[in-house]
């Protein structure tokens, strides 16, 4: 098998900000959001084939859309599994937007005319292509449905419309309902509520057992919690909509779970007692006839994992994680086919940590160990006893891809320095390496489990050269020490022209909010063009994680638990004296920006304790956590009822009176997460002070503020106000 190192095989397209000088000239807001030429492309996506040699994907062709499987070992193609001739249905052609194959792999549900709904959530209209006879099904023909999923044995499909649950049989075509009493903003089986898609990142609500003989799902009431209404523009009377969205000390849905035995065509309610608030996680274990379930208290500081008989309902707790501050749902939990043990991850000693656990909750092995943080796993390999995962050994700042086996044999499996994700084949034979580093764009290779690069997938190659045609400014990666001793991480990109003997105004780009770091050794997409479009015009940009962010361990992302808003504060504040101080930077114009939880930071800095910034803008910022959902605030908060100083005294309408500088406020007036209720608060509060502003509202748009030209739009304006005020 041949190795090759990525650095030496890409030669100059590895290139870094640092090294690509420009000879041309000056990039442009529509470089970076009116093109394609600027954008990384990645080569995730593929399906991997159960037996983990092969994987399929789409080719588009002149005659339309074919699905092709190709070897992981060669790259070739083996053979054409679905040809665009097969996609007739009656008149018309299925253009699927997703395709999934049966168990047996002989069936293939393809997903049309795909809708999204929220963040993860979509609905469609589903088709099952016979691979052996060619024969097309549409599942139902009662509307678009959502999650549409076969059983283990091939025979049925299971999927959630109009709030029900229903599974249909293959042979005769006929369609049963398992739920009835499905009802908009009451009652939902089988798919989530807004809160649980949002901050549990779970939409679909039901599993097969794996016999597929019972199916288990949630029911979620949620008529006791109160409404939100969002507004489209656009008619002659504006639409408005109305979704249930639990705010910070609101009442939840009601949660339960159901087993339904599609033999006896009843359900039995599975015994989760009555000291929990929340059910982040459903799984199968190997038994048909145990189901695991995740239950947590209303401050997500105690986690438990239960084991419950299918048939009978009753349960019984085999594990408990508790934690002083809050403890964050992943789907790291795998049942080994041995149908003995289970791998679980936790932070017990301060880090994020794989363990080995028996069906009895009894630790058999911390697999991984140290002062560093397993930020994703990926898979077991139970026949050669080989763990993959992804950590933080290296650095906070890098994250590599590691196997490590039972015995505590440990490979690093992408020694390159920067940012590597994987995606893991069947089997955990291969794995495609999504990896970048600052400045540097995607380049995404096929590996095998032993690390060894097999072929480049994609090197962005035609990006790279369009990148030499700027001139982009240097960058580094600094540290500094807080007063009372926190060492805090960051980079720094220069103007190109970079002068040490001269000053320089400053930007900080801000978001310090939990589960998120900006420092890291990545590509940082069009915000890093962005920012190198800034540094052309004379700015220096900055970026440091504060206290409260993740990869450097429990106590440094927890230690802002019912305080939220205080620390990291602080800590930006310290960042902005420390670069103030450097030689080379004019203290008198320091600005920061922020989208989201970083609009957030960014009012607190303007207003709480602006001795520092000049100017900011705020994006989609929370102003009020008590109007934010409950989930995600009282992890961090507790209710506001239980810490209403916690919410309060960092608010920034608290300290509205005292915002100085040139202050920009943007919202999407159709943000579903984080409302514009927020920013029109702000808006009266800072009125009320008499405090001078710019605001600006995008109608209709959501969080994410795109589409209709809106990102243009939005940099263009955030652009031309630092120009003028920075």
């Amino acid at each position: 098998m041949i190795k090759y190192n990525l650095k030496n095989l890409c030669g100059l397209l590895l290139l870094t900000a640092s090294t690509v000088q420009a000879q041309q000239g000056t990039i442009h807001l529509e470089d970076i959001w009116a093109s394609a030429t600027l954008f990384a492309k990645t080569e995730g996506g593929f399906s991997s084939m159960k037996n983990g040699e092969f994987y399929t994907n789409t080719v588009t062709g002149s005659a339309g859309v074919s699905i092709v499987k190709y070897s992981f070992s060669s790259g070739k193609a083996i053979d054409t599994l679905v040809k665009p001739d097969q996609l007739i249905s009656g008149n018309d052609t299925i253009v699927f937007s997703n395709y999934r194959f049966s168990p047996d792999e002989n069936l293939v549900l393809l997903s049309a005319n795909t809708e999204s709904i929220y963040r993860h959530s979509s609905r469609s209209n589903y088709f099952v292509l016979n691979r052996t006879t060619g024969r097309i099904t549409k599942i139902s023909q009662n509307g678009k449905m959502m999650y549409c999923t076969f059983s283990p044995k091939n025979d049925m499909l299971a999927y959630v419309r109009e709030n029900n649950l229903y599974y249909f049989n293959l042979a005769n075509g006929k369609e049963i309902a398992i739920t009835t009493d499905g009802k908009k903003n009451e009652i939902i089986n089988g798919a989530t509520d807004w809160v649980y898609e949002e901050e549990f990142s779970m939409d679909v609500a039901f599993q097969w057992s794996p016999d597929g003989q019972k199916i288990a799902y949630y029911k979620f009431d949620e008529s006791h919690v109160r409404e939100f209404n969002l507004t489209y523009y656009g008619e002659l009377y504006p639409r408005e909509e109305k979704y249930k969205y639990p705010k910070a000390g609101e009442a939840n849905s009601k949660v339960d779970i159901y087993i339904a035995n599609l033999a006896t065509e009843k359900s039995i309610k599975v015994e989760t007692g009555t000291e929990h608030e929340y059910i982040p996680r459903i799984q199968w274990t190997k038994d048909p006839n145990t189901l695991s379930i995740q239950r947590s208290n209303r401050h997500q500081n105690v986690l438990e994992l239960l084991l419950c008989n299918a048939n009978d309902g009753s349960s019984k707790v085999i594990l408990k994680e508790e934690n002083k501050s809050f403890i964050e749902i992943t789907d790291d939990l795998t049942f080994l086919s041995n149908g003995k043990e289970f791998i679980w991850t936790s932070a017990r000693d301060g880090y994020n940590h794989i363990y080995l656990y028996n069906l009895n909750g009894t630790q058999l092995k911390q697999v991984t160990t140290g002062k560093f943080e397993v930020t994703h796993y990926y898979g077991f390999d139970e026949s050669t006893g080989t763990f993959y995962y992804q950590s933080t050994e290296i650095s906070p700042t890098e994250k590599n891809i590691y196997s490590i086996t039972l015995k505590g044999k440990k490979k690093n499996l992408t020694p390159d320095k920067g940012v590597h994700n994987a995606e893991f084949s069947a089997g955990c034979k291969y794995f495609v390496d999504t990896y970048s580093s600052f400045g540097n764009p995607y380049t995404c290779t096929l590996n095998s489990n032993k690390g060894n690069i097999l072929r480049i997938l994609q090197d962005n190659r035609d990006m790279r050269a369009e990148m030499q045609k700027f001139q982009f400014g240097k960058s580094r990666f600094f540290s500094f020490k807080t007063a009372d001793q926190t060492e805090l991480l960051g980079w720094m990109i220069l103007p190109p022209d970079f002068d040490s003997t001269k000053t320089y105004p400053v930007l900080f780009n801000v978001y310090g909010g939990p589960g998120v770091q900006t420092v890291t050794n990545d590509w940082d997409g069009p915000n890093y063009l962005w920012h190198q479009l800034l540094a052309q015009k004379g700015y220096i940009i900055v970026s440091v994680d504060n206290r409260g962010t993740p990869g450097r361990g429990i106590d440094f992302a927890n230690c802002i638990y019912k305080d939220m808003g205080k620390l990291e504060v602080e800590d930006q504040v310290s960042a902005a004296n420390y670069i103030k101080n450097l030689p080379y930077v004019n203290k008198d114009r320091i600005g920061v920006w922020g989208w989201s939880f970083g609009g957030y930071m960014t009012s607190l800095l303007m207003t709480k304790i602006n001795t520092v910034y000049k100017t900011g803008i705020a994006v989609a910022p929370v102003i009020n956590w008590r109007y934010y959902d409950n989930i995600y605030t009282e992890r961090y908060l507790q209710t506001p009822q239980e810490n209403a100083d916690g919410y309060d005294k960092n608010s920034p309408i608290t300290y509205a009176k005292q915002l100085t500088g040139n202050f920009m406020l943007i919202h999407g007036s159709s943000d579903d997460n984080v409302h514009m209720q927020n920013s029109m608060d702000f808006v009266n509060a800072l009125v009320k002070n008499n405090k001078q502003f710019d605001f600006f509202i995008y109608p209709n748009r959501n969080h994410g503020i795109s589409g209709g030209g809106a990102r243009l739009h939005l940099y263009t304006k955030m652009t031309n106000f630092i120009l003028s005020n920075l």
